[in-house]
């Protein structure tokens, strides 16, 4: 349960910010972000068990990179976006469709990769586990998505910009978690 929770924090920020910048969100917004994070979460963690110490090495050297780079372009986007002379709250990047959701549940769920292959050596039930992460990670991503509605009456017109420095912040912390 603690890795569970450990492991949906990057989904919760960006939950927050995301929902944050596009100011209106609907419930099938919420839930197709958090099917999508609980999903990529349980995902990974099987690859990672599957995959063994072959692939994992292969990868190891710069999955983190990998990460950051796809949280640097939708992060530099919103704010790129959100400073643009056209911009309105319309234009926002909605985060729960197309690329942007397809690269934020990869680039929150890499670590999920690692811990699979732990549970291989620990010999967990990666069933269990699996199931476990999804619906921690679909629970707290919905969580943050929904207070994220509150958020932008807080942060107002800069939601997007605040939105886009979090994501490459987060992007940041994981380079930096593997580098240090």
């Amino acid at each position: 349960m603690l890795i569970a929770i450990g492991l949906s924090a990057d989904c919760f920020a960006v939950a927050v910010s995301g929902s944050a910048s596009m100011g209106t969100s609907s419930t099938s917004q919420v839930l197709r972000i958090s099917l999508a994070f609980g999903v990529s979460q349980a995902l990974m963690p099987v690859f990672g068990w599957l995959a063994g110490r072959t692939v994992i090495d292969l990868i190891a050297d710069f999955d983190h990179w990998i990460a950051f780079a796809l949280l640097a372009v939708i992060g530099g986007k919103m704010i790129w976006e959100s400073f643009h002379a056209k911009y309105s709250r319309s234009d926002a990047t909605d985060i729960t469709r197309g690329f942007p959701l397809l690269a934020l549940s990869v680039a929150t769920s890499i670590d999920a990769l690692a811990v699979g292959l732990t549970f291989a050596f620990l010999e967990v039930n990666i069933a269990t586990a699996s199931a476990t992460i999804g619906i921690v990670a679909f629970t707290v991503t919905a969580i943050g998505f929904l207070l994220g509605r509150k958020a932008d009456n807080l942060i107002g017109k800069r939601a997007e910009t605040i939105g886009g420095i979090v994501l490459i912040g987060i992007g940041l912390r994981i380079v930096l978690t593997h580098i240090l």
